[in-house]
């Protein structure tokens, strides 16, 4: 039965137990980091995950929900930093919301996932593909993945100062733990 249920946890890698399952996300054990590289240094921050639900279809290798991020959570450590890259970057108070909305996955838990999907930011919607990880620890998941956001692409602001140049993407590390639920 344990093993069953392990299976369950990740629509990926079974043989004989359900179809369809689904997991719901914890905002407090997922981590949602950035990192923008400079001629300086590189800035590391962290965006809160407000919410998820993930469903995953093996037969069909499709996978439907929502990662929601809370983009007015946008923490680099800089309060001054923080508040341009809110009000001129984000601009978080007009898009409060960062979502990912998966619709395919090729892959197994063994040999690495990658996941197809929409990524709304800043008013824009576009698709993306995400390689990612995945462990089923203890009746859990966790997956983790890193892409790579040219923000000038996605109709953001150059975050690039007078004195201070930055690369042209941000690297966006997502780190999803959850649960299966009923």
């Amino acid at each position: 039965m344990r093993a069953c249920r392990l299976l369950l946890l990740f629509g990926l890698a079974w043989g004989a137990c359900a179809q369809q399952i689904s997991i719901e996300l914890d905002p407090l054990k997922s981590k949602i980091e950035f990192a923008l590289g400079g001629a300086l240094h590189t800035v590391h921050g962290t965006f809160r995950l407000k919410k998820g639900r993930l469903t995953f279809d093996r037969r069909a290798g499709a996978i439907s929900g929502q990662l929601i991020a809370d983009a007015a959570s946008g923490n680099s450590g800089n309060g001054l930093r923080d508040r341009r890259m809110h009000h001129d970057i984000l601009q978080s108070d007009r898009y409060p919301e960062i979502v990912f909305e998966p619709v395919k996955f090729v892959g197994s838990v063994d040999s690495g996932v990658t996941v197809s999907g929409w990524l709304s930011l800043h008013g824009v919607r576009r698709e993306i593909t995400v390689p990612m990880q995945v462990r089923i620890p203890d009746s859990g998941l966790v997956a983790s993945g890193t892409f790579s956001i040219p923000y000038l692409a996605w109709g953001l602001k150059n975050p690039s100062t007078f004195l201070l140049r930055v690369d042209d993407h941000v690297e966006i590390t997502v780190t999803a733990v959850g649960a299966a639920v009923p």
